[in-house]
This record gives C-alpha cells, structure tokens and sequence, in this order.
C-alpha cells in the first residue's frame, strides 16, 4: 500500500516577494564567527510597574547609553546566579534566583563579538537600589523606554517589557 504524504504548505522562495526578506544575503551563515559573549539583564519592575534602567558612565563601552542593569556570567556562572550577583554590585540589593523569572533574550551581531543576552524580569528585592559604579538610575514607564537611546541589542527587548506591563 503507497504511503500518503500530506501536502506542504510551504511555497517555493520567491525571492522576488517580500516573503523571502528573510532569505536576503544579510546574515547569512557566510559571515565570519565572531565570539560569543553572554550576558544577562534585568528588568526591575516597581510596585507602579516602572522599569529601572542604568545610564553607562563614561569610559566604558558604549559610554551614555541606557539599559537594563546586569552583566557578564562569570565561568560555571548561570544567568541567574550572574544577574543576583550583578544586581548587589551595580545596585546594592539583594534579589534570590527564585525571584527572577524569564522573559525573553536578545541576540545581536555587534562588529566584533555576538551578543546574547537573557532578560529575566524581577518584582522583589530587598533594599534601595542605588547607583554603585557611576551610572545614572531611572525608573521609567514601559510606555517610555523608547525614548531612550540604548544598544542596539537592547531594544527589542522594549516591545517585550511594553505588552507584558
């Protein structure tokens, strides 16, 4: 007995379409690997549902851009651990990872090096957040995160933290 396959529902790249935008030439798998570099962000959520975000002080990569608080894993780090960590030294609180939960992450190609970057959300912690390494400190409107300039790996992220708050 002949084996019936279902029907596809795929149609053939029609590069001509806007369909096959994805399929352009721009980041195909063709480009030279760069380096991986992980980090993790939080977004610190306050009882008026405000988000804090961190301006970066001058002298430091990407110098008065703002963004949502965390950092480099440590090696045998998890994002987790990484951001508690990360949490007490840029902001002086005190959070446990069963207080973050996972929202979404980030990807992007920056010239020399891949990003990726997990973005847990967190709604308790314990203590003042305060700016501990020269950064500047808002507490912003989901609505208003756009208005702010931020790296580019950050800003997707903005629609996420929009439509769960």
């Amino acid at each position: 007995m002949p084996v019936s396959r279902p029907p596809s529902h795929s149609a053939p790249l029609d590069s001509t379409s806007n369909e096959a935008g994805c399929w352009s030439a721009v980041g195909a798998a063709s480009q030279p690997e760069k380096p991986l570099i992980l980090v993790v962000a939080g977004a610190l959520v306050d009882v008026d549902g405000r988000v804090l975000i961190a301006r970066r002080p001058l002298g430091k990569a990407m110098a008065g851009l703002w963004e949502f608080p965390g950092g480099k894993l440590h090696p045998g780090e998890t994002p987790e651990a990484a951001l508690v960590r990360e949490l007490q030294e840029e902001l002086g609180i005190d959070t446990r990872q069963s207080c973050l939960a996972p929202l979404t992450f980030a990807s992007h190609s920056y010239e020399d090096f891949q990003l990726l970057m997990p973005l847990f959300v967190c709604r308790v912690w314990r203590g003042q957040p305060r700016a501990r390494e020269g950064q500047e400190l808002a507490w912003v409107r989901p609505r208003r995160l756009g208005e702010y300039v931020m790296p580019a790996a950050d800003v997707p992220l903005i629609a996420v933290l929009r439509d769960l708050l």
